[in-house]
């Protein structure tokens, strides 16, 4: 036989290897450019327009999450008693980043299912979404006390990503 037929083969198993391992990775683990770099700035006027606009310099020495969320989304409801449960026992400070969505619909959300947000920054256009790499929501970061973004989750959490991964990181950064 000569070489040249092997050639098919060769790229058949060369393409189902690559298809193979690309089965095997999780989708929500995608690499973020962000991670290890300073949270991108930002300054929004927050859900009660009574409070003043929000910037991510004001948690600076303090271990946060934010956390990208709108009424509409329905694995936001997934994981925000998981987000309330957090609040509740003061785990970390949670800042809300409202993503293209209406005052009056966020409003009654967080009324209904409780506000575990120390801060409810609005993001009406979707432009800070698209600073921090935004893919769609619910997406949560996990910034340090030097303002450095040290973990992206794409999806709703769950309480084994928030045992696993988020628990363990921010107990760590608190240290």
């Amino acid at each position: 036989m000569k070489p040249r037929h092997f050639v098919p083969l060769a790229l058949f198993v060369g393409l189902a290897v690559l298809l193979g391992v690309g089965l095997t990775l999780n989708p929500r683990e995608v690499p973020s450019p962000f991670v290890g770099k300073p949270a991108p700035a930002f300054q929004l006027g927050q859900l009660d327009a009574s409070k003043p606009p929000f910037e991510p310099a004001q948690m600076k020495g303090q271990v946060w999450l934010l956390n990208v969320f709108a009424s509409w989304c329905a694995p936001c409801r997934d994981e925000h008693p998981l987000l309330v449960a957090a609040a509740r026992n003061q785990v970390v400070p949670l800042v809300g980043l409202n993503y293209k969505d209406k005052q009056a619909d966020a409003d009654d959300w967080l009324r209904k299912l409780g506000n575990p947000y120390q801060v409810v920054a609005v993001d009406r256009d979707g432009r800070v979404a698209i600073d921090y790499g935004v893919y769609g929501v619910p997406e949560t970061f996990v910034i340090d006390r030097a303002g450095i973004v040290r973990l992206k989750h794409i999806g709703p959490l769950t309480l084994d990503d928030w045992q696993r991964k988020v628990l363990p990181l921010i107990r760590e950064l608190q240290q």
